[in-house]
């Protein structure tokens, strides 16, 4: 098998899994029970917190445990909205931001919200004199991606950091669901007050994330109870999975440099053969520094992307698409349609991911196979271009 889907989720270390069976055998406790149980478990959430808090250079206070990236995008974004409306009515993002994001934009316009979703180049990168043009004296929130799920492409957000400093008013979120372990990631230093992180992205366990929210923001939760979280996320904490996660990013960040320079190279790899089969489409940058070194997106113009997949499937490598919807028709990408993209194009898009446990040999085995395909699928290829 050759799994490169790991955008869409990654198999967890063996180390987690073990701290993680260990935690749910022995130390099933409530963290907010007063008896000795209750505190073990108590401990280990508090030692988790700052085994993140260690990783990423901050305070154990500014991190608060969620379900994942969807929670987390939403509760910065909508606790944000909710809670400085008093300053401003006005949200900027991004026109290819993640659909946890891109939806709960929507959402609060429905809700009289004014929204300004930036455009991007033809690689997928926005413009800084387009947010600074934006940018009014009701802007409250700036929310821009990191690394784009879909395309890998980066964006400038150490840059977007740097011009929001003078704005106390305006805050600014970073989807970094994509960039924690893959590239080097410091909320402080980029002037970062909410980030987004999602474990199963990074080999940690599904169904746990946490959001870095700066010292002084103040969000409205979105859920209410006990008042887990310092009152910010409401519910039980999932103390296996907590620990778990923290062990996943403490290893992914310190695997970083490694997981980059080796990703680098496979994406040196893959790239060179795509480029080596003339029907085939590269999307993004040019420039291997423009692009996240773990995803590689290409496009078959005239073939739906969902049968490339399927028969990759049958030689046991799994690789991801967006580009069609759960009936099966035709749906262009909306982050290839943004970025100006030929509706073949937007709608016959594959992603390749892939990190450390991945080598040159099976990028070499993916690329034999992708050309052995293409020549297979061409003649379906051209038979529906006459029927139309």
């Amino acid at each position: 098998m050759l799994y490169m889907d790991y955008a869409a989720t990654s198999p967890m270390y063996d180390e987690v899994i073990g701290v993680m069976t260990e935690v749910m055998k022995s130390h099933f406790g409530n963290p907010s029970s007063l008896h000795k149980l209750g505190l073990e478990a108590e401990q280990l959430v508090g030692r988790s917190r700052e085994t993140i808090a260690n990783a990423l250079r901050c305070d154990p206070n500014e991190i608060r445990f969620t379900s994942g990236g969807t929670e987390s995008n939403n509760l910065a974004i909508r606790g944000a909205a909710y809670r400085y409306r008093s300053r401003g009515n006005h949200l900027i993002t991004s026109s290819i931001e993640h659909a946890s994001v891109y939806e709960t934009f929507r959402k609060l316009e429905e809700e009289g919200f004014q929204v300004t979703y930036l455009p991007v180049d033809a690689t997928g990168q926005i413009k800084l004199t387009d947010l600074e043009q934006a940018l009014t004296n009701e802007t409250i929130l700036v929310s821009v991606m990191h690394v784009n799920n879909e395309m890998g492409r980066i964006q400038p957000i150490e840059a977007i950091g740097t011009l929001l400093r003078s704005r106390p008013k305006t805050l600014f979120h970073v989807d970094a669901v994509q960039a924690i372990g893959k590239l080097p990631v410091d909320p402080k230093r980029h002037g970062i007050d909410l980030m987004s992180c999602a474990a199963h992205k990074l080999r940690g366990p599904k169904g746990i994330g946490f959001l870095y929210c700066g010292r002084g923001v103040e969000l409205q939760p979105l859920l209410f109870g006990g008042g887990q979280e310092e009152g910010l996320r409401s519910g039980t904490e999932n103390v296996p999975a907590v620990v778990g996660m923290a062990k996943a990013v403490r290893m992914a960040v310190q695997e970083q440099p490694a997981f980059a320079a080796h990703t680098a190279r496979l994406r040196a790899r893959l790239t060179e053969g795509i480029r080596q089969i003339p029907e085939l489409v590269l999307n993004g940058s040019k420039r291997p520094e423009d692009m996240a070194p773990h995803i590689v997106h290409f496009s078959f113009p005239g073939m739906n992307s969902e049968v490339l997949v399927h028969a990759l499937e049958q030689h046991s490598i799994y690789v991801s698409t967006r580009s069609a919807c759960s009936s099966g028709a035709e749906k262009p990408s909306r982050v290839l349609s943004a970025m100006g993209a030929d509706p073949a194009v937007a709608v016959s898009g594959i992603r390749l991911s892939y990190s450390l446990q991945q080598t040159e040999d099976d990028a070499d085995r993916f690329c034999r196979v992708l050309k052995q395909l293409v020549e297979e699928l061409k003649p379906a290829m051209t038979g529906k271009n006459e029927r139309r």
